[in-house]
């Protein structure tokens, strides 16, 4: 669906905000659940050490779950603006071209990922009491990469078009499975951490089959046929001129969060599971902020390719006040409930106590993080991806830098401390360059007098 309003109304924009939304955010929770899966499962059944090797291997996944997003995230707003502008004979081209292309690429690179697991392991300073348990389950996770790469483009297609819901809907079904085979393969046939992550792919690959499935039967702007045009060289530049500067900075950040990995290691066994623990919940919590963005992102874009501004320059009022609104909510949600969230997981104590103070320290900042947002998926969706980027890597170098000088001043709760002032420093950033735009169009609207 395009998204078109009553006359622009602060009310349809909300609602349509909220509509295309709620499913991305359903979606993000759902997805979420893969790891909430094995994590909750391993660490009731098999123990804590176990849950701090499953814990050892996030960054590196989402190394290449960032560089994935990343790139599709740029694709959604290229699929949106083709919508919009009414040039729908150009995305089943796009579709097919990065289907093929990016899924081949992350064949290679899932398994070069599985050659190295334990070098990736040991270059982090993985404790050894779980070093060996985190490469178990690391090389499987390895292998459904591919899949989830397939996902995202036909993701990122189905929302550019207006349907948050397919993606939804497939990983709602795919949480099924991974949620049954996790309880099969690791509490019944004990196969421990190995068997979370045969679960985890598994369910990755009903996943993306089934969105395939959706997509080909109810729209026919979305088939193609495999033929010697079904990679088209204009599709792939467009789509890397998008996709690659969002795609570079997820992966700088998401190398990043290794750095920040190899030094959280160095705070023992009991902070690593308490802080990996505390991200998954804040991985959640964070998800109506970001898809929120995301709302932003797509619903600018659509308008922006079909040449109106001024309801573009609405719909970012509208959702900036949307964010500020869910964003004090989730402060107030997630301070007195966070160490609990952790303890579920089968986190000690002591490691739920970390995660408590963990979340009282960053939860006060979920504001400036939400209100960069709303400044992001309005500049992406305007096709402003290349700043975005920019103002991404260099948040990410302040948060690993302020992390290491702040040390001896927070110990381990400088983790918490480090994020959050890089929240601020991007909010800046991207404060800077709306007000950059705004006196860029008076200046051209001046020249035009």
């Amino acid at each position: 669906m395009r998204f078109t309003s009553r006359e622009g109304c602060s009310e349809s924009i909300a609602y349509i905000l909220i509509k295309f939304s709620l499913p991305l955010i359903l979606s993000g929770v759902l997805q979420q659940l893969y790891n909430w899966a094995d994590a909750f499962i391993v660490g009731n059944v098999v123990g804590e050490l176990a849950l701090a090797a499953v814990g050892a291997t996030t960054t590196v996944i989402n190394f290449y779950l960032m560089a994935v997003t990343g790139f599709t995230l740029g694709l959604s707003i290229l699929f949106a603006q083709k919508y919009g502008s009414g040039e729908t004979e150009h995305i089943p081209e796009i579709l097919s071209t990065f289907s093929i292309v990016f899924g081949g690429v992350f064949i290679i690179l899932s398994a070069l990922g599985i050659a190295a697991a334990f070098p990736l392991l040991g270059l982090l300073h993985t404790t050894r009491d779980t070093v060996l348990l985190a490469g178990s389950y690391l090389k499987i996770i390895f292998a459904g990469i591919p899949f989830l790469a397939v996902y995202n483009v036909y993701a990122a297609a189905l929302r550019g078009i207006g349907d948050s819901r397919a993606p939804f809907l497939a990983i709602l079904f795919s949480s099924a499975i991974n949620v049954g085979l996790d309880i099969l393969f690791v509490a019944f046939l004990h196969w421990g951490v190995e068997g979370a992550a045969a679960a985890s792919v598994l369910s990755q690959a009903a996943m993306a089959a089934f969105l395939i499935i959706y997509a080909v039967k109810k729209y026919p702007l979305l088939r193609y046929r495999l033929g010697k045009r079904v990679i088209c060289r204009r599709a792939l530049r467009q789509g890397v001129h998008f996709g690659l500067p969002p795609m570079i900075q997820s992966s700088v950040s998401a190398f990043g969060s290794l750095l920040l990995q190899n030094f959280m290691n160095g705070f023992g066994t009991q902070t690593v599971a308490a802080v990996t623990t505390a991200y998954r919940v804040d991985s959640i919590i964070l998800l109506p902020i970001i898809n929120l963005g995301s709302g932003i992102s797509t619903m600018t874009a659509q308008s922006h390719g079909g040449g109106d501004g001024k309801k573009a320059r609405k719909i970012f009022a509208v959702g900036t006040a949307m964010m500020t609104v869910v964003s004090l909510l989730l402060t107030l949600l997630i301070i007195p409930t966070g160490g609990h969230l952790i303890a579920l997981f089968g986190a000690g104590a002591a490691a739920a106590e970390i995660g408590t103070q963990f979340f009282r320290r960053i939860a006060g900042f979920y504001v400036f993080y939400g209100l960069a947002n709303a400044m992001r998926g309005y500049l992406e969706g305007l096709g402003d991806v290349l700043y975005s980027s920019i103002a991404g890597i260099l948040s990410l170098g302040f948060r690993i830098a302020a992390s290491y000088a702040l040390a001896a001043l927070f110990g381990n709760m400088v983790i918490a401390y480090a994020e959050a002032f890089s929240w601020v420093l991007l909010l800046l950033l991207y404060l800077f360059r709306m007000i950059w735009k705004k006196r860029q169009i008076k200046r051209q609207a001046h020249v035009g007098i």
